[in-house]
Order: C-alpha cells, then sequence, then structure tokens
C-alpha cells in the first residue's frame, strides 16, 4: 500500500480551517469589539429573524424559534444583557388561538420610543401571506410583557425592521405584503402610528408609470441630513430596492433598484449618529453567505467595510442599531442553529 506522509503543518492548517468553518470565526477587524452567541443551548432546535434594542435597562433581544420556520410550534424567544451577559432565552409569545388552535410565529421587531414602554411587534398565522399583526409592551425593560393585542386589519406592523421615530414622536413602521397567488407580489407600505400602536394609517410608493413593478419587501429607513427618508431592502431582482420619501413618509417614489447585490434574503440599515449610513447585508446575488457591513454619506454610494461572516453556511436576516455609547450593535441568524451578536466601533470605520 502506498504511503504518503503528510507534512504537520499541512495537517495543523486542514484542523484551523475546520474548526474556523464549524465556529463562523472570522478575522477580526479593528473595527469589531465583540463577537458572541446570545445563547449556547437552548429548547428549540432552529431560529430565526432576530431583533435588537436597547431599553432603559439594557440591551433587549428577541427572534423565533420552534422546530422549523413556519412549524406551528415557533414561538417568540427573548433574552436579555444583564451586567454584559444574557439572560437564558424565554418564550414570550406563541400563536395559540381561543380555540385551541396554533400557529406559528414570525419576524419579531422589538422598539423603544423615546418616552413610553418596550415596544414588541411579531406576526402569528399559517404563513407570510395570512398572517396578522401583534404587540406586545413592556415597562421594566423587557423582563415581563402586557397581553398580546392584535394590530388592526390590514395593519402588520414593522415586517422584519425597527421603525423610526419622528421628531414629532410619530412613528413609522416599515412594512411589505406578499400575495397568496404564485407567484406571489410583493409590495412595501408604510404604516404610521401617533399614540404607539393604538390608531394607524398607511403610505406606500406609487406603482411604476410604464413597466412591471419592482417586488419588494422588509425596509429599513435611513433619515438624511436634508430631512428625506429612505427605504431600502430585500427584492427578487438581486438587487437591494430603494424608495425616497421628502414629506416624512406621507408620500413616496417608485421603488428603484440599487447597484447592491441581494440574494433574496433580509437586510437592516442605520443612520449613525455621525450622518453616515450603515448597511448589513448578504454581499452576493446568490446565497446567503457572506455577510457584510457596508457604509454610505448618501445611502446611494455604497462601500463594503467589514466582512462578519465568510464562511459557508447560512448567516442572514441581520438586525442592526446604535446605541447612546456610539457603539453598532448587530444581531443575525447563524446557520439556524444559534443568535450571533457583534458589537462594531463606527469610528473605525471608513468608507474612503
Amino acid at each position: 500500500m502506498l504511503k504518503i506522509a503528510v507534512p504537520v503543518v499541512v495537517v495543523g492548517l486542514v484542523l484551523a480551517y475546520l474548526v474556523a468553518d464549524d465556529s463562523g470565526s472570522e478575522p477580526q477587524h479593528p473595527a469589531v469589539v465583540q463577537r458572541e452567541f446570545i445563547y449556547d443551548e437552548a429548547p428549540f432546535p432552529q431560529c430565526h429573524a432576530s431583533t435588537i434594542e436597547h431599553s432603559s435597562e439594557g440591551l433587549v433581544a428577541a427572534w423565533f424559534g420552534g422546530t422549523r420556520e413556519g412549524h406551528d410550534d415557533v414561538g417568540i424567544w427573548v433574552a436579555r444583557q444583564i451586567d454584559g451577559k444574557w439572560t437564558k432565552p424565554i418564550e414570550v409569545a406563541n400563536g395559540v388561538q381561543d380555540d385551541g388552535d396554533r400557529h406559528p410565529c414570525w419576524n419579531p421587531v422589538l422598539f423603544q420610543p423615546k418616552d413610553g414602554p418596550l415596544l414588541l411587534f411579531y406576526k402569528v398565522g399559517p404563513d407570510p401571506q395570512r398572517w396578522w399583526g401583534m404587540l406586545r409592551r413592556s415597562t421594566d425593560g423587557g423582563k415581563t410583557w402586557s397581553e398580546a393585542e392584535r394590530l388592526p386589519d390590514g395593519i402588520l406592523g414593522p415586517i422584519k425592521n425597527k421603525p423610526e421615530q419622528l421628531a414629532s414622536g410619530d412613528l413609522i413602521c416599515p412594512s411589505s405584503t406578499e400575495t397568496p397567488e404564485k407567484p406571489s407580489k410583493w409590495r412595501v407600505h408604510f404604516e404610521h402610528t401617533s399614540d404607539l400602536g393604538k390608531t394607524w394609517k398607511k403610505s406606500a410608493p406609487p406603482e411604476p408609470k410604464s413597466g412591471e413593478p419592482i417586488d419588494a419587501i422588509q425596509p429599513s429607513i435611513l433619515k438624511h441630513a436634508d430631512g428625506q427618508l429612505q427605504a431600502i431592502g430585500r427584492s427578487r431582482s438581486k438587487h437591494l430596492f430603494e424608495t425616497w420619501s421628502s414629506d416624512n413618509g406621507q408620500t413616496w417614489s417608485e421603488v428603484q433598484l440599487t447597484a447592491v447585490p441581494n440574494p433574496n434574503s433580509g437586510t437592516d440599515a442605520v443612520t449613525l449618529k455621525d450622518g453616515r449610513h450603515l448597511l448589513v447585508y448578504n454581499d452576493t446575488p446568490s446565497g446567503r453567505s457572506p455577510l457584510n457591513v457596508a457604509l454610505s454619506d448618501d445611502g446611494k454610494s455604497w462601500k463594503m467595510v467589514v466582512p462578519i461572516e465568510t464562511q459557508r453556511g447560512e448567516f442572514s436576516y441581520p438586525a442592526v442599531i446604535q446605541t447612546a455609547d456610539g457603539l453598532v450593535h448587530i444581531t443575525y441568524t447563524w446557520k439556524r442553529q444559534k443568535v450571533r451578536h457583534v458589537v462594531l466601533d463606527p469610528s473605525k470605520l471608513s468608507d474612503k
């Protein structure tokens, strides 16, 4: 039998690669302050669609977890960060109905208004074509929650990404719908509330004057120095979409495609305190890896600045916020098994 001698250094490199691939570790960028999992073990095999917010009591994260996406045992789970450590995940919402039927939960969105309780929006229903909006409130930073409120018919709440709060206190919730026919029609719209979810009205981009509408969902809202709002997010057209408003979201421009690639997967974005815009996205026209961070001064030209995940696997559905200390917090789905939390120092990010 032919024997081939393999140098020890080669074996070491192979083992190092396998370990890195299993953990999803990445070369440390100077802007990366922390990388961690929010939990190591949980009573559910799969998770997805995380959200993160900073309440009066500290960081709070939520996601949906269960057997698999769309299974009727999927509920909304929450963890809080106390003294730098995440609490054990607790299920705070499920889809059990008054008649005993149970539906899956979907896409939680946490939001802390300037005044008032922490809000937890989420969806319940058999699928995204037939789901409905739900809302719970917490006055103690996510430790306990109010009874679930069903939103009015036709109102879904923020569909994946956080609302934008205007100077008036009004919330603009970026939302979207998916119709039941095949292929489903995807349309972006915005839901406005001046009383933290008690009453609502809607606005939407117009249908195009010519050509087919762009199938788009799951917007994020960016705020520009000149007062314009920009919504950017997921489409079926292998690029992110955008739409603009110059009147605080009352009216919007036609949905257009950007140059930023998108593999029909969720993204999130935030306007930083220094005026720059930060985007977390799958930087590819297909697949859900890599997951990268890009910066822009104008919301039009984007430059990738930090690779968050480049290994094989699914790294998707990011959520991003900037806290009062200036740090940027990102959570995302890690191989459908865990929720990962990455902290960035934006002062060490350059788009030049």
